[in-house]
């Protein structure tokens, strides 16, 4: 008895089985054991985890996220600069420029940017 399949059922049973076939040949055989850790920094996760974290390392980053994200702020400046009056487009190019100036020298005021050991 000869059972009609239509198209879209014939692409779907192939694709399936290709699939299926990609799945097994993929499989790798060997577990490493620093890939099956939960950690692939270099940190052994069976030791303590209340190691001393240095807070100079934290604020460098939280400072260079802060300045990271107002870089992706000034990008839309460009493409606007077509569209305005450049009275207006340089005016609000320095106000933005001279906040992270303030900013950044706030930061280097209070010392955050030096790093103590």
């Amino acid at each position: 008895m000869f059972i009609m399949i239509s198209g879209a059922s014939l692409i779907m049973l192939i694709s399936s089985v290709m699939m299926m076939i990609s799945s097994i040949l993929s499989k790798k055989t060997f577990i490493d054991r620093e890939k099956s850790s939960p950690f692939e920094c270099g940190f052994d996760p069976k030791s303590s985890p209340r190691l001393p974290f240095s807070l100079q390392f934290f604020l460098i980053a939280v400072i260079f996220l802060i300045f990271d994200v107002e870089i992706a702020l000034l990008i839309p400046l460009v493409s606007i600069l077509k569209i305005s009056k450049i009275h207006l487009f340089w005016s609000m190019a320095f106000f933005f420029i001279s906040i992270l100036l303030i900013g950044l020298y706030h930061e280097w005021n209070q010392g955050a940017l030096e790093w103590m050991t």
